[in-house]
């Protein structure tokens, strides 16, 4: 597989990015496409002492999307950035997938305008692994978008099952809604109109969930409109830190402590290894003709690596293939449900186009 990296993308700039395509290189079978400016990265590249990694190419790209600026006028008015060369070489054929650590919302209007959206979805959505209790979950959508329809979360569920299937190997992955209780007639809106939906597209749908069942694993898939999603995922990086920090502070309050704590130290160590984002690298940006993975802004050279494996796993999985050969059947189901005609997804996307 051939994985296009934003080489400038990222609150840390090029090293973190050029060091964890050397790993990449090292230990994965992939090739690594560095998008950036040219004499820069050689220049990086002679600071580790690499001159001509193989398996490595430099695709030159003047150009650099800012990480504060707004996406959609930094893509359209930087057709040379590295960001959007990246997308078109994924477009093109010449990059199985790619990877950017840059203004996450700049990575989707470049996804969108490059590789375009899978025929029949509406908008794409961010799936985060979530580690659990008993194992991991997909957390749908992330962020991607803020405000959403049922419908929209409707194929969020469809696309977050296919990927708990293929990817992560769940067998009929169970879907949950995300809510403010168990019962039915609880929620908001949203919530009310999208529940009907969730009965009717085929999914193995639980029913509504609790924000405390997503880290109880109680369903493999949760759904959620991108604004309380992407809350949910920043609260829960917080509270794992400031978890962490806790227990090391008291473990230096008593000598006794500090003993149990080397008894402990593999446990500690391997339950921060499963907790890290280092280890899933970032999320796929499911919905798009591609392959198409955001970083987090300070992503480290083990998040980077780890964020290209993912990419070579969904590029050879043939996710987008798969997500496309469902939506006939969930368009049909939409088709069926009770929403009336002023909310049928297809003016909606007819709209959207023009």
């Amino acid at each position: 597989m051939r994985i296009a990296i934003d080489a400038h993308g990222g609150d840390f700039g090029l090293r973190p990015n050029i060091e964890g395509a050397i790993e990449a290189l090292k230990r994965l079978d992939h090739d690594v496409i560095l998008v950036g400016r040219d004499p820069e990265i050689r220049e990086e590249l002679r600071r580790l002492g690499l001159e001509n990694p193989p398996r490595l190419t430099i695709v030159h790209a003047p150009q650099v999307v800012e990480m504060g600026s707004e996406p959609v006028e930094e893509c359209r008015t930087k057709p040379n950035s590295s960001l959007m060369v990246a997308a078109e070489l994924v477009r093109d054929g010449k990059a199985d997938g790619m990877i950017s650590a840059g203004n996450s919302g700049a990575v989707m209007v470049a996804a969108l305008l490059k590789m375009k959206r899978i025929r029949g979805i509406l908008r794409p959505a961010l799936a985060v692994p979530y580690p659990t209790y008993k194992g991991v979950s997909v957390l749908m959508d992330a962020g991607a978008n803020t405000d959403n329809k049922p419908w929209h979360l409707a194929q969020f569920a469809m696309m977050g099952t296919v990927y708990s299937s293929v990817l992560l190997r769940k067998e009929n992955p169970s879907v949950g809604l995300l809510s403010v209780g168990e019962e039915e007639t609880k929620g908001n809106a949203l919530v009310q109109e999208t529940l009907p939906l969730l009965k009717n597209v085929g999914l193995n749908f639980y029913g509504p969930v609790e924000g405390r069942d997503l880290p109880a694993g109680l369903t493999d898939v949760v759904v959620t409109d991108g604004f309380t999603g992407n809350i949910v995922l920043k609260l829960s990086e917080g509270l794992a830190k400031v978890i962490f920090k806790l227990i090391k502070d008291q473990i230096h309050r008593k000598f006794t402590y500090k003993i149990g704590a080397m008894l402990m130290r593999k446990l500690f160590s391997d339950l921060k290894i499963r907790l890290s984002d280092d280890e899933y690298g970032g999320a796929p940006l499911l919905g798009v003709n591609g392959v198409a993975i955001i970083c987090h802004g300070k992503s480290t050279p083990k998040a980077i690596f780890s964020a290209i494996r993912l990419a070579g796993d969904l590029a050879a999985s043939g996710l987008a293939e798969q997500i496309a050969k469902r939506m006939d059947a969930v368009k049909a189901s939409m088709e069926k449900s009770p929403q009336g005609e002023d909310k049928h997804p297809e003016r909606e996307e007819e709209e959207q186009k023009a």
